[in-house]
């Protein structure tokens, strides 16, 4: 699930379903952004084809406009409020940028997503200047508002804390969050990736206007979903998606690296909250259904009255506390029998499906140092997806220590564990 917002920092509360707290003004100026890129009118229009024709401008930047800036005590106060434990002060005042860019949906179509760029204030206007990059992947979101370029909260903190120790922060929101258009495709590694890879080539640009050089580092991390995002990044990276940009580091947290042999099993047997296990179900079956059809009709993996309501709860309009208020309280209340054993005994296309998301540690072998981060109280994504990572790494002839957060939960490994992730790249990139 997505961090705590800055306006709810009770950092280890197990409440699954936090998104941050908006105005009516900004969800007003969200909804009609949304609108014009839909209509067109934010952006020149883009050619239909496939995606080896849309391939030339993908990455190419659209907008970019300034969210805020911050001087270094404003930049430590902010991620400090979150309620990471421990972090380091910052060296550097900050400015927050959102970016609009083009990628290509699922399916290959061209489109439009939005993202931050986080920079040092020294970096900004102030003459060339080479910098590191730390891309950041966020953890499950159903309501594009919470998104870090729309939204503040805990997400756009994280760039914060990076940039105010001297990186490039770019978190990209992922299709249909933030000014993304249409329904995000939840758990689909293969645009979690693209619109991460794009990302980074409009945030090179961008940068290059601000006087910043990328020095073609490129430190990955991400949380919950955006962990098994960063993988997927990671290994996109390394087989040279983005010319000139190389993987240095991996440091994902918390992530379902392993749907099929831990995480869905976790969701059956009790280790997953039951209500947090019926969120995420809900939600990747209607995503998946969407992509690569899994039934005719809702009826056939939803319960009544749940086959009438759950496909519209995550259109993206809907907060996460609404629609957590329209589910049942476990996966057997919410899923028929038969989709059940479907779920736990895959086959044909939900089998191809999970084939796909799980081989993010398996098919490859990282060349950069990797470590994985998790805590012991974790009842979002099970801990045995960490520990599958780090065996299928192993296979692969990859040390990938597990960094361990203690006692805490799902929200409190990240909190944790990104500041100890800070202190690693900066001695891996010799940043004081």
């Amino acid at each position: 699930m997505p961090l705590s917002s800055r306006r709810d920092v009770s950092t280890q509360s197990t409440r699954p379903f936090r998104s941050p707290r908006r105005s009516r003004a900004r969800a007003a100026l969200v909804a009609a952004v949304c609108l014009s890129v839909a209509a067109g009118t934010a952006a020149p229009a883009l050619a239909t084809g496939p995606a080896r024709v849309a391939g030339p401008q993908r990455g190419t930047l659209v907008s970019a406009v300034e969210l805020e800036g911050m001087d270094v005590a404003q930049a430590t106060a902010y991620v400090k409020d979150i309620g990471f434990v421990a972090p380091d002060a910052a060296k550097n005042g900050v400015d927050v940028y959102r970016i609009t860019y083009r990628t290509i949906t699922a399916t290959g179509r061209p489109t439009v997503a939005s993202g931050l760029v986080t920079l040092p204030r020294a970096a900004s206007g102030h003459g060339p200047r080479r910098l590191s990059t730390v891309s950041y992947t966020h953890g499950t979101l159903a309501y594009r508002g919470g998104a870090g370029s729309v939204a503040d909260g805990a997400d756009r903190a994280v760039t914060v804390m990076f940039a105010g120790a001297g990186f490039a922060a770019v978190a990209p929101d992922y299709l249909g969050l933030g000014l993304g258009t249409g329904p995000h495709p939840y758990m689909d590694i293969g645009s979690e990736t693209t619109a991460s890879v794009d990302m980074l080539k409009a945030a090179r640009a961008f940068e290059a206007e601000k006087g910043v050089i990328a020095d073609g580092k490129v430190m990955v991390t991400g949380f919950s979903q955006g962990a098994a995002a960063a993988m997927g990044l990671g290994r996109a990276l390394q087989r040279e998606a983005v010319p000139g940009l190389r993987l240095t580091a991996l440091a994902p947290v918390s992530g379902p690296y392993d749907l099929s042999g831990a995480e869905i099993p976790a969701a059956f047997d009790g280790r997953l909250a039951p209500r947090t296990a019926t969120f995420y179900l809900a939600y990747v079956i209607t995503a998946w259904n969407r992509l690569h059809p899994l039934y005719s009709s809702a009826a056939e993996a939803f319960r009544a009255p749940y086959a009438n309501t759950v496909p519209g709860l995550f259109d993206g309009s809907h907060p996460d506390e609404e629609i957590a208020a329209g589910l049942p309280g476990t996966p057997e209340e919410l899923l028929t029998p038969r989709f059940i054993e479907r779920l736990k005994h895959p086959r044909g296309v939900l089998a191809r499906i999970l084939r796909t998301d799980d081989a993010v540690c398996t098919d490859w072998a990282p060349h950069a140092p990797v470590r994985l981060y998790d805590g012991n109280l974790d009842t979002d994504v099970a801990l045995a997806n960490t520990l599958s990572c780090r065996h299928a790494l192993a296979a692969n002839g990859v040390d990938a220590p597990v960094v361990n957060a203690g006692n805490v939960d799902h929200t409190g490994s990240a909190l944790v564990s990104y500041p100890k992730i800070l202190q690693w790249f900066r001695g891996l990139t010799n940043r004081r």
